[in-house]
This record gives C-alpha cells, sequence and structure tokens, in this order.
C-alpha cells in the first residue's frame, strides 16, 4: 500500500512540542529542520498569543503562518501577513466578562496582540510569567472595546471548578441565544472564542491555502483545544501525555513531550514513512515503563501507535 506524503504539519507549544521546562530540545530542533528540508510546511498551532510563539517561531525560523489564540488568529510572525481572523463577538465577550466578575474569575483579555487584565491576581501573575508577556491592568475590560474585540478570553481558576464554570458559560451564553467555542488548554485554563475560532478550522484554511489535502496533513497535541484538528488531520497525533480523551481520537500516539515525542512522530511518519501499528507495539516497546504501559492500554483500542 503507497503512503500518503504529509505536506503540512501543525503542532501545538505547550506539552507537546515544548518539554516542562518550556523549552525545545535540540534533536526536535534538528528533526524539525529535517522536515523543513524536505519540502514539508511546518507551521505551530497554539492557544498562546503571538507575541508569545512568536519566539519559538523565530528559534525554529518559521517564516509562515502561525496558528494563535486557539485559531482566532493565522498570521505570518515574519511579514505580519494576516490569513484568517476571526475574533470574539462583542456580545458573547461582554457575557463571559460579566460572568468572571460575578464569580471573582481570572479574566485575560486578548486585543491586537495585548494583553489586558482587570484584577491583578495570582493567576495572572503566574501566566505573565509563563508566556512572557506583560499584561496591562484596566479598571473595565468592556470599555476597550469600542472599535475593536478580542481574539479571545481566557478564564484562569483553580482546576477542580473549571468544568462547573464552563457547564455555566456554555448555559448563560445558550439562554443569550449566542454561542462560543469554550475548551481546556490545561485543567486550570477556559479559554472562550468564536466558534469558528479553532485550530481544526485554522488549520483547514491554512491547508487550502497551501493547496494541501486533509489527507496530507499532520497534527500534533496533547489537549482538549487541540482536539479539532487532531480529528482534521489525516495524520492525528497525541504525545503520550495528553489527556485519554484526546489519546482515544488520535491516529497516532507517540513519546511524551519530555521524550520528544513530536520528533518521533516525525521521523516516523515523515522522515522515514514507516508506519507501526499496535500489533508491532509489542516487540519495540520493552520493560515496565509508565509510558509503555499506558500505550499497551491504548493499542487494545485499535489506535495505530509509535514507539
Amino acid at each position: 500500500m503507497q503512503k500518503q506524503k504529509i505536506k503540512l504539519v501543525a503542532i501545538d507549544l505547550d506539552d507537546t512540542l515544548l518539554r516542562d521546562d518550556l523549552t525545545i530540545s535540540q534533536h526536535s530542533q534538528e528533526i524539525i529542520q529535517e522536515v523543513r528540508d524536505e519540502g514539508v510546511t511546518v507551521t505551530l498551532a497554539t492557544g498562546r498569543m503571538l507575541p508569545s510563539a512568536r519566539p519559538y517561531a523565530e528559534q525554529l525560523g518559521f517564516d509562515v503562518p502561525l496558528i494563535t489564540y486557539q485559531g482566532a488568529l493565522v498570521k505570518n510572525a515574519f511579514s505580519g501577513e494576516v490569513m484568517y481572523k476571526c475574533p470574539l463577538s462583542e456580545e458573547v465577550a461582554r457575557l463571559v466578562i460579566q460572568y468572571g466578575r460575578r464569580k471573582k474569575i481570572h479574566v485575560n483579555f486578548y486585543m491586537e496582540d495585548k494583553l489586558y487584565v482587570e484584577r491583578i491576581t495570582p493567576q495572572g501573575e503566574h501566566y505573565e510569567r509563563l508566556s512572557g508577556v506583560p499584561f496591562t491592568k484596566v479598571e473595565d475590560l468592556e470599555e476597550l472595546m469600542q472599535d475593536d474585540f478580542p481574539f479571545k478570553l481566557l478564564l484562569i481558576d483553580d482546576e477542580q471548578v473549571v468544568d462547573q464554570e464552563l457547564d455555566e458559560l456554555r448555559e448563560i451564553l445558550n439562554e443569550a441565544g449566542t454561542d462560543a467555542h469554550l475548551s481546556k488548554s490545561k485543567p486550570s485554563y477556559l479559554e472562550v472564542n468564536h466558534p469558528q475560532a479553532t485550530k481544526g478550522i485554522a488549520l483547514q484554511k491554512l491547508a487550502e491555502r497551501l493547496g494541501v489535502s486533509r489527507e496530507e496533513v499532520m497534527a500534533c497535541g496533547d489537549s482538549f483545544n487541540d482536539l479539532e484538528m487532531l480529528k482534521y488531520a489525516g495524520f492525528g497525533v497525541a504525545v503520550a501525555n495528553a489527556y485519554p480523551e484526546i489519546r482515544s481520537h488520535a491516529r497516532y500516539i507517540t513519546a511524551s513531550n519530555n521524550e520528544d515525542g513530536v520528533a518521533l512522530a516525525l521521523q516516523k511518519l515523515v522522515l522515514s514513512g514507516a508506519e507501526y501499528h499496535h500489533g508491532a507495539l509489542m516487540n519495540q516497546c520493552k520493560g515496565n515503563r509508565p509510558q509503555c504501559i499506558a500505550l499497551r492500554v491504548v493499542s487494545f483500542l485499535g489506535d495505530v501507535l509509535l514507539v
């Protein structure tokens, strides 16, 4: 059987390409360059704002459109060309901001590549350190929406209550007769985007722009906000540290973010063209490493695995 050639690769940053120390290993950088040398377009698909993703794009030399803000903005970090833009509606933004105020939840407001907050909180200060982007405190986030609207809103709270808040917010939006794409990018991060601002839709737009079919697209991710692009891509790859629900929707499972899982997937699926089915896993995965045990469990679901 002739193997489908991959022409476009979209890679999530946090907990996928980035190790836990928020760096990209030298090995991963080298493998990504080898893939690009083969003529494959490689880009980032992240919930981060463009200024937070740009340093990694520059490190990797990605002079291509980047998928940022969960898919609300597809923009070339070097040329500044905007390929796709899909901010929240004013009504949804106001409802979410007001909900955050009532519940005393930290809310990040992203507009024109700047980050705004109403309150300085430990969650906001931690996010600032994590993203490397400073926030600007304002008295009223709603007053910022004079001529433009935010690409997304991010609610940050204790992970034990985020699922409940997601359900509450969905009910509020339904009662108002409006809609938004709600997802978790981390256990404590509730992302709010326009329904047409997902990584999957943004990746589809980029593929169409490049003349690439979905069967020729590879996507790598770990979390709920990656689900749409993993479903869209012909080669959906989840890292071993991904949520079980995400692994169950991925066509391939690779090693964890701390074990160069993305690089391994690129080697197997792009550079070598090898395809490892779950039947081959038992010969490859020796010992009792937790990763191997987890992958064996997944293999019974019939997924195709990388080891």
